[in-house]
């Protein structure tokens, strides 16, 4: 089934996006699929393990089923200080 979902890019992700969020259709189901078909889409050079996702603003395991109208978040790590 087709559905579609926000999603929203951080640090290298948004970099390389060159979005901070967008309306994306898929047929995904889990939150690791969508980011499989977003990584082979945009060309991110970041394997799942080295990202957290959330789901409508809480963090969840990459099985985590996707939903029409959810928003997702993809998390990189931040460096800083």
């Amino acid at each position: 089934m087709n559905k579609s979902v926000s999603v929203s890019y951080y640090a290298i992700l948004r970099e390389q996006r060159g979005l901070g969020t967008e309306e994306v259709p898929t047929m995904a189901v889990t939150a690791s699929d969508l980011y499989e078909e977003l990584r082979a889409r945009h060309g991110f050079t970041l394997p799942a393990s080295r990202v957290r996702v959330a789901v409508n603003d809480d963090f969840q395991p990459w099985g985590v089923a996707v939903e029409d109208g959810d928003r997702i978040a993809f998390l990189p790590p931040v460096a800083g200080g």
